[in-house]
This record gives C-alpha cells, sequence and structure tokens, in this order.
C-alpha cells in the first residue's frame, strides 16, 4: 500500500544575497509540482512576533519593471522592511495574476486597455477576480518557527486566511507604495471591489 503523497512538502534552504541583505531561500512544493520559495532574514526564537509579507508572483512587475500595477515596488519595499526590522519573512507564492495564470493575465491586461477593470477583465475571461490560495502559508511558517506575525499588506483576505490557517496576526501594517500614474485606477478597484485597504486620498 502506497503512503498518500502530502499536499505541500518543504524541499530545501540555501543562502540568498540579494541587493538589500542576506537572506536565506527556503524551496517548497505542492502535490502538483507547483514551487514556491520562502525568504528569511534574521533571527527570532519560536513565539516571538515576525514580520511577514506574503507575495504573489507577477513576472510583469517583480522582473520586466511594469509600471501597471504596484506588485514589484511592493516587493523591494517589503523586503527593505525585512533588512531595516532585523528579521522578517517573504512568502514568494507562484500564483501569477491572483491566480489565472501569465498569458491568461496578458488577455486581462488587453481588455483593461480596451475599457474592462480588472475585476470586470477576469471575469469576462470566465475567472472570479480572486482564484490565490493562502494554505501553504501554514506549512511555510510552521517550517520556519513563525507562529505570531505582523502581516505587510493591504488586502483583508491574506488577514482572513492566516487566521484561519491559526496564524497569530498580531498587527496589519499598510506596504502603500509605488502608486503611478499606470496603475491608479487599477490600485482604486481593487480597493473598492476587492476590499484591498488602500487610503482613497492616494487616487487623488
Amino acid at each position: 500500500m502506497t503512503s498518500k503523497q502530502p499536499k505541500y512538502e518543504y524541499v530545501s534552504s540555501a543562502r540568498l544575497p540579494t541587493r538589500f541583505g542576506n537572506f536565506t531561500i527556503h524551496g517548497f512544493v505542492e502535490a502538483s509540482g507547483q514551487e514556491h520559495v520562502a525568504l528569511s532574514y534574521g533571527q527570532w526564537e519560536a513565539g516571538d512576533t515576525v514580520p511577514i509579507r506574503i507575495h504573489s508572483e507577477c513576472l510583469t512587475g517583480d522582473a520586466l519593471f511594469s509600471t501597471r500595477c504596484d506588485c514589484g515596488f511592493q516587493l523591494e519595499k517589503a523586503l527593505q522592511n525585512i533588512v531595516e526590522h532585523g528579521r522578517g519573512v517573504l512568502l514568494y507564492l507562484r500564483q501569477e495574476g491572483r491566480g489565472i495564470g501569465l498569458l491568461n493575465k496578458i488577455r486581462a491586461y488587453n481588455l483593461q486597455d480596451s475599457g474592462m477593470d480588472t475585476v470586470e477583465a477576469n471575469e469576462h475571461l470566465g475567472f472570479d477576480a480572486d482564484l490565490r490560495s493562502y494554505d501553504i502559508c501554514q506549512l511555510m511558517l510552521d517550517t520556519l518557527t513563525v507562529s505570531k506575525v505582523e502581516l505587510m499588506t493591504n488586502n483583508p483576505r491574506k488577514l482572513d486566511a492566516l487566521k484561519q490557517l491559526g496564524i497569530d496576526v498580531v498587527a496589519r501594517r499598510p506596504i502603500d507604495h509605488g502608486i503611478t500614474k499606470d496603475n491608479k485606477l487599477y490600485l482604486k478597484t481593487k480597493t473598492e471591489k476587492l476590499g484591498h485597504a488602500f487610503d482613497p486620498h492616494l487616487f487623488k
């Protein structure tokens, strides 16, 4: 009788020097084969409160420097915040385009160029506005001995997801960073339709 493959599995860790500081990268994989990573910085004891950021992959923003979203800006700001604080974790989840994938995100961008907002575009393609899952965060944080966090996010779904996983979220820290003329409407839509906690004065 074969044992059931775990839904999520820790793979390995290695040193990862970056221009922000010296991190350790930790690899994780789902039973489906999808891979994710966590970046940790500094030291802590079990039970300490640790600053974290859950960041969903955005090739266009993170790697290609697009200004039509705030993802790349927020990724850099989160890493800077972690180093300035002296410790922290960034969970980098491979779920592009709020879970619809890279090519579908490009299709959604095309629809947005034609006048739809980000939610309308996803729904026009037959997807929900947000298909992301955060279940793997529990294994990632357990592996890093983190149970209490300060969460850097504007997204209330991330806050609720961690609480449902049994993670003690002691505070939410806003990360209002990277608002440009190209993404103001996009961020305004996320605030009004998806409940993201941006200050409305930022869009004036």
